[in-house]
This record gives structure tokens, sequence and C-alpha cells, in this order.
């Protein structure tokens, strides 16, 4: 398993509905974390918002680290006490329409987020954990 790589990415916090309505670099990740927050994987301008108090700032804080669905399956279903959402445990089952995903929870005991495509799943926690949770995934 490769180390957790720090995450270049942009923290966006604005109206729900802005967020909705943006625009987002073409090949960027975006994570909704509240309905009024966002973790996209690209440098966004704040011109790319829509509401004039929006908060845009670089986010730097953030590691992640790619896993095979098949990997990923087998470290969740160890290390994650809640149950996934039903498209997710599908794995190879669901449909197009189910993922991209986005869903964040305790895993290994850390907080985590999880981007879930057809064939990986990326995993995303705050930097400080980044060791702790690579040693808890092995």
């Amino acid at each position: 398993m490769r180390v957790l790589d720090r995450l270049a990415a942009t923290r966006i916090v604005a109206l729900p509905d802005a967020l909705d309505a943006a625009e987002w670099p073409e090949g960027a990740l975006v994570l909704r974390l509240a309905a009024d927050e966002a973790l996209v994987t690209a440098d966004v301008p704040s011109s790319a918002i829509a509401d004039p108090h929006a908060i845009v700032e670089r986010e730097t804080g953030f590691s992640g680290v790619w896993m095979d669905a098949e990997a990923a399956r087998d470290v969740l279903e160890r290390e994650c006490d809640w149950e996934l959402p039903r498209s997710m445990r599908q794995w190879g089952n669901g449909s197009a329409a189910d993922r991209p995903a986005f869903t964040q929870g305790m895993v290994a005991g850390l907080p985590v987020k999880l981007w879930f495509e057809h064939d990986r799943v990326l995993f995303v926690v705050a930097s400080p954990f980044a060791a702790d949770l690579m040693e808890r995934l092995r």
C-alpha cells in the first residue's frame, strides 16, 4: 500500500445554491463536506462561486490515497463500524448512476472521507492522521 499524499485542494464555504451551480475545473473531485462546504481537488477562483460572501481558500491539511475497489472493500469490511450506503455495499453490482459517490465517517478509529469510483476508492484524512491511518490499514 502506498503512503498518503498531501492533497492540493480548495476549501469553499458558500451558500448551498452557489455550490450547486458552480462550474468546477475539469477532472476535479468535489467532496461536499456539508451543504454549504466543499473540498475541491483543484484551484478554484473565487469568481467561480456566485456568492459574494463565499470563503474560497487553498487547503493543504488533507492527505489521500487511492485503493483499488477490492482492497478498499477488504479494509472497510474490517475497519468501518458504520453501514455504508447500499449502493456502495454492492461494489461490482452498482449501476453507473451509483458512482462517483462521497461519504464520510470513522474508519479504523479515524475520521475519513471516502470517494467511491467504479474501480477504486479515495481515502482522505486530515494530514496529522495520515501515518496513523496507514498503520491501521495494514
